[in-house]
Parts: structure tokens; sequence; C-alpha cells
């Protein structure tokens, strides 16, 4: 009996112990939301005396590809430099917040980028719409971001001052007429209707400017398209059908 009682003692203390050893410690998730309407700053460059020259742009969607990637996407046209693509271009988030029609965000100051490092690299770059370029293809505009899922994570709502946009499905081009919006980091949430079929494109009364590039236009929680000058947009369908038929990084997207 004194050496059960002692053995059950023992246990006790063991138990005892255990419920003693400090917790591990809950590590807080860093990384940045990012999803349709997400300001990018790319052709990142440093100059002499320490400055930067910058482009910028409005990711169009964010989302995962067939081989679980973390995959963002924006316009074309965004990564071309005196006419050429610049494929494994480095992109950054944009810190500022976004502008409104009235008063659109002004350039970056990409110093607050620079600490965070590139969030991702692009992947592929369609032919540009090239809707004023005389004697070239009209393209679909897009381009393929592969992002670090280390620095950002992907996010289905975007709000900015003037509105929030919650992407959750992709949708079809709806009627003409159709009161849609989009969400620009230049100039936020503007709305209007679609007036008509422009060949691969759609032409609506949506208002944007310069960074607004690639702002997802949405129907509801349904992204449509996306944007790009001249109040343009590509048919996302069409975009996510080209990505499957030439494979890659982006094949099989789904937003999410």
């Amino acid at each position: 009996m004194p050496s059960l009682k002692r053995k059950a003692l023992a246990a006790a203390a063991t138990v005892a112990a255990g419920l003693c050893l400090p917790a591990s410690p809950v590590h807080a998730d860093t990384r940045i939301p990012v999803g349709a309407g997400t300001g990018i700053i790319q052709q990142l460059i440093q100059v002499d005396g320490g400055g930067y020259t910058e482009e910028t742009c409005t990711m169009t969607a964010v989302g995962h590809d067939a081989a679980g990637n973390l995959v963002g996407l924006t316009n074309a046209h965004c990564f071309l430099k005196d006419g050429k693509k610049v494929e494994g271009d480095k992109v950054y988030y944009d810190t500022t917040p976004a502008g409104t029609a009235a008063a659109p965000a002004p350039v970056p100051d990409p110093r607050p980028a620079v600490k965070i490092g590139a969030i991702g690299t692009v992947t592929y770059i369609s032919t540009p719409n090239n809707l004023l370029t005389i004697g070239q293809p009209h393209g679909l505009d897009y381009a393929v971001i592969k992002l670090d899922p280390t620095k950002v994570k992907a996010t289905d709502t975007v709000t900015s001052s003037t509105g929030t946009a919650k992407i959750t499905s992709i949708g079809d081009v709806p009627a003409f007429g159709t009161r849609m919006c989009k969400q620009g980091h230049r100039t936020g949430v503007t709305c209007g209707a679609t007036l008509v079929r422009n060949g691969r494109w759609y032409t609506t009364l949506i208002w944007t400017q310069p960074g607004d590039s690639g702002s997802p236009v949405y129907n509801g929680n349904a992204l449509v398209g996306s944007a790009w000058g001249a109040q343009h947009f590509t048919p996302f369908k069409t975009i996510v059908a080209d990505m499957n038929s030439h494979g890659g990084v982006g094949a099989g997207f789904h937003v999410g």
C-alpha cells in the first residue's frame, strides 16, 4: 500500500508539473490582406540621389490557381516599358489610402513599400489592349502576378472612403444599361452603366483615372471585368479562359 501511495503521489506531481508549463506563444498574422481593389506599385526603380521612379495600378482580383499558388491579376499595360513587356518585374503594396474621383490618390512615396519588400512577381503579360495604337493587335490586357504568401493573404473585401467591394464569385457581363461599379486605388468606388460591346471589351460610364488600371468591375458581389483606360473593361471570364488555355501560374484561377 505505501508503494502504491507513493506511485499515485508521483503521478499527481507529474500532471501538476505539466499543467504549470508555459503556454506556446501565439504569433500574430502580420501578412497584408490584398484583394480586388488593392493598390500596387510596379516598375519601381531607384535613381541617382536615392529617389525612385514608379508606376501604379490596381489589383483586379486575388485568389488561388489549380496548383495552389496565391495569384493576383491586373492590367498588362501596367508592365510595359518603352513598349516592351517587363515579365519578372517585382510588385509592391501601395501603402497610401485610396483616393476619390474628386480627390484622386497622389503618386505614393514608395519607401514604405520598399521597406515591406516585394509582394509578388509578374509571371505572364498578355497583349495589351492597344485601343489607340494603329496596326497593333487588340489584346485582353491582363497580367498574372505570383504573390508571396509569406507577405500577403487574400481578402474578399477591400474598403476605401467611397465604399466597399466584396468579391465572392466570378460573373457574366449583365445586360446593357446595368449599373456596375469599380474599386480603384486612384479614385475609389465609381459606378456607371454598361453601354456597348467593343470587340473583345465593353464600354461603360464607370469613371477611371491613371492608377485605376486593373480595377475590378463588379455587379453585386460578382467580379465581371478588369477595367482599363477610356472607360473600358475586359470580361473577367474571358481572362480566366485565356489563362486556362496557356497554363502555368493562374490556370484554374478562382477568387478567395
